[in-house]
């Protein structure tokens, strides 16, 4: 091999490795994703905490349009297709059946 290829392929060597390094450096002003992630997650955690507090202190009607309207209409619509024997019977269930604020039930 001759000895003017050698030079050449350290060259290209060298000056490869420096972009390759910075590559992998973050850049300032750009956070890494798993910094994202963190913020978004404490972000969300705060506005849910937010959320809990500002319903606590809504006035009856709100607080009951926001928390308990949607889940008893969709209840009641299901149950007048329904009309079960024992309609508060079947009502009680269907909502804790379709809680949205409990976790799903552990399949057995």
């Amino acid at each position: 091999m001759p000895e003017g290829d050698d030079k050449d392929q350290m060259q290209v060597a060298e000056s490869a490795a420096p972009a390759s390094e910075a590559s992998l450096v973050p850049q300032q002003g750009a956070p890494s994703v798993a910094v994202a992630e963190v913020e978004s997650a404490e972000q969300k955690a705060t506005e849910s905490l937010q959320d809990r507090l500002n319903v606590q202190s809504l006035p009856i009607r709100a607080y009951l349009d926001q928390t308990v309207v949607p889940i008893l209409l969709d209840g009641m619509s299901a149950l007048v297709k329904e009309r079960p024997p024992n309609p508060v019977e079947w009502l009680g269930n269907y909502l804790l059946r379709n809680n949205p604020q409990s976790a799903p039930p552990a399949a057995n």
